[in-house]
């Protein structure tokens, strides 16, 4: 391989991010040149869409407050470089989430039309177009960001520090933005499911309820511009941490045959080159799902889960040999995309299958033995997955090293353009049920949403496993990166590598540290959720006994007043968790040192990832349990019984469990792993 061919190789990752935003901008505009429906239906739509930007907005002058503070820090306490790549990894956090949500809530109502037509397929491939957007929007700016940072400074003494910074930008960003769009999420379903559903006995998306408005702008501002968010960051991270391992590590593998300096300058460029080949199959897969839209939904979107890691294997095969680069990097590359695919299934199998079934049963005895059966399979759904990261982990170290690790969680989020277009598919067909009920359609029109919407229940739980999974793995980097750089920069002041062992009491009083963290953002969204909810409740029940004639479908509700409340509620509450990631390793790191601070990670890594697997799939599990008794699955145990709200008890427990705490706590552990390697040169010597 020539120098030339490798350079020329290095722009890839640009092209083809460029290449994924403008197939994003084709989706954009092709979902909106379909029909958008009646005067009705488009009204409601607008809601929807002005209650979800202007979250957007009052966020972004949230956030914004936070980054001039972290830019001031970077700049004073490092360099003006550090501060603006900061801002760069904050900016197309957020701009992705802006895109992809306003693609979403243009998407809703026009999926609703199609069903109105009785074009099931075309509903499916209008919602897959707009999720498209979110998906391709945030695998390319990801890859533009730092392709573009990486040919600019790739020869400067300043890389490390340009892509810690980037990606710190990233991941703060992508903190706030999940969690706070999930408070928001969660505390208008709960809040309207209790006062409609428990309190009213009226259906789900009632249009007389008036949190239901809120409800449906909550799916935008959680799954798709926080999930969104949350992936851009898990890739961004990816990357990060194996450029970083690659830049500080003397014991690199042998990529090709020749000197130290040539493998080092390989094993720095190989993550994004690698990333750019998935968005490729990525936007290959997504054109492959929709031309399978004639078949069932569920195995439309299972299969276009499934596809990108056997594709992208093929792939990289085919360009690593064409390089004469080892093909070791191929296995790797491989193992973590498939263990993503494997980890995606059990969580399918643990919130669509046999465990649900169970959970429903259990509901005929009671709303306390719905829960306890949430629980247990919560715990239970955890063991697979976390031996699934282990096993990855321990076969990418045996044929790359550490290196390796990293290496393989590039390769799990190889189709993260495919993984967040089938997410963001979810909540586009759940707000065209809900604009479908509410502008008064028909049940026939229901039947086709519901079942757009089932799926998308499934693929986002689906979703979530496979972000957490990555998280885990993508940590496993960070970490031994966070190690590399702390020794590197003692080994330039003459001092001895910092040894990392379990005797050590530094390295045990972090892990007790860092274990207190996952339960304590844990419980402050747990909190944040039951309060909003609450609020939210008791406006709800003011509309229905003061404005006359609501009931009776001769007044409109007040949703604008409920859409404020779960704002408000989202953006002063995200603040304390989100902080807590930011603040926390900072803070150790420079009162107890670099041993307390690694400690610290390791203890976060053990209980936030089992935490947040247990709390995501027991959510989703008592999700799909309510529905599975809505749907007829219990014989004799209808809609409305005394066990479909036992259900619904579980279902509102797990809410925020699914989309508040646990996706919380795993960007928690991303977020502190980043924002530790990037202090790591300043406390290294302490």
């Amino acid at each position: 391989m020539t120098t030339e061919t490798w350079s020329t190789w290095l722009k890839t990752p640009v092209i083809f991010g460029v290449l994924g935003l403008l197939i994003a901008i084709f989706f954009y505009f092709r979902v909106l040149k379909q029909e958008k429906g009646n005067e009705t239906m488009e009204r409601i739509a607008r809601y929807i869409r002005e209650g979800a930007m202007a979250f957007l907005w009052r966020q972004y002058k949230t956030l914004a407050v936070y980054g001039v503070v972290v830019f001031a820090l970077l700049a004073w306490k490092m360099s003006l470089l550090a501060g603006f790549c900061f801002l760069l990894g904050a900016f197309l956090s957020l701009l992705a989430g802006f895109i992809g949500m306003k693609a979403a809530t243009f998407a809703n109502v026009r999926t609703t039309q199609a069903a109105f037509r009785n074009k099931a397929a075309d509903a499916l491939v209008t919602a897959l177009d707009g999720g498209a957007v979110m998906g391709l929007t945030v695998a390319a700016l990801g890859l533009i960001g730092l392709g573009v940072l990486y040919l600019f400074y790739r020869e400067s003494t300043q890389l490390s520090e340009v892509l810690h910074s980037f990606a710190v930008g990233a991941s703060s960003i992508a903190l706030f933005a999940r969690i706070g769009g999930g408070i928001y999420t969660k505390a208008a379903d709960v809040g309207s499911d209790i006062a409609g559903k428990v309190i009213e006995n009226i259906p789900e998306d009632d249009p007389r309820n008036p949190g239901v408005i809120a409800d449906n702008v909550g799916d935008n501002v959680g799954d798709v511009a926080g999930m969104g968010a949350d992936i851009y960051e898990s890739m961004v991270a990816a990357i990060v941490a194996a450029m970083a391992i690659a830049i500080t590590s003397t014991q690199l593998p042998t990529f090709v045959e020749g000197d130290l300096e040539t493998n080092k300058w390989i094993g720095v460029g190989l993550p994004l080159i690698l990333s750019g080949l998935g968005l490729v199959v990525s936007i290959v897969c997504i054109f492959i799902a929709r031309l399978m839209k004639n078949m069932n939904p569920a195995k439309v979107l299972r299969g276009a889960l499934i596809m990108p890691p056997v594709i992208l294997a093929a792939v990289s095969y085919a360009v690593m040999a064409s390089l004469g680069i080892t093909q070791s990097v191929t296995l790797v590359l491989t193992v973590g995309a498939l263990g993503g695919a494997i980890i995606g299934l059990i969580t399918d199998y643990y919130t669509s299958s046999t465990p649900v079934s169970k959970i429903a049963q259990s509901a005929t005895t009671g709303a306390g033995t719905n829960v306890i059966y949430g629980l247990a399979i919560g715990m239970e759904s955890t063991a697979v997955p976390m031996l699934v990261v282990a096993g990855v982990a321990y076969l990418a170290d045996h044929y790359l090293g550490l290196y390796g690790v990293a290496l393989s969680a590039v390769g799990m989020l190889g189709g993260t353009a495919v993984v967040m277009t089938v997410d963001a598919y979810g909540p586009i067909s759940d707000n065209a049920g809900g604009i479908s009920e509410m502008s008064g359609l028909g049940p026939e029109v229901r039947k086709i949403t519901d079942e757009l919407d089932s799926v998308g229940n499934t693929t986002a739980a689906i979703g979530k496993g496979f972000a957490i999974g990555s998280a885990i793995l993508t940590v496993l980097a960070l970490f031994s990166a966070f190690n590399m750089e702390v020794n590197h920069v003692r080994s330039l002041n003459g001092l001895p590598d910092l040894q990392l062992v379990l005797n050590e009491p530094k390295i045990l009083i972090g892990i007790l540290l860092g274990s207190i963290l996952p339960f304590l953002v844990g419980s402050t969204t747990m909190l944040a959720v039951g309060r909003a909810a609450g609020a939210i409740v008791e406006e709800i029940r003011r509309q229905f006994r003061e404005i006359p004639g609501l009931m009776e479908l001769k007044a409109d509700p007040d949703p604008k007043k409920i859409v404020d409340i779960a704002t408000t509620a989202a953006l002063k509450e995200m603040i304390v968790p989100g902080l807590i990631a930011v603040v926390a390793p900072v803070l150790v790191g420079f009162t107890l040192g670099p041993a307390v601070l690694a400690g610290m990670l390791a203890g976060s890594l053990a209980v936030g990832a089992t935490l947040s697997l247990f709390m995501a799939n027991a959510g989703g599990a008592w999700d799909n349990a309510k529905k599975f008794i809505e749907k007829g699955g219990l014989p004799g145990h209808k809609k409305g019984s005394d066990t479909h709200k036992a259900a619904v008890v579980g279902d509102m427990v797990g809410d925020p469990f699914k989309d508040t705490s646990g996706p919380g706590i795993a960007i928690l552990i991303k977020v502190m792993s980043v924002v530790s390697l990037l202090v790591a040169p300043l406390i290294a010597m302490l």
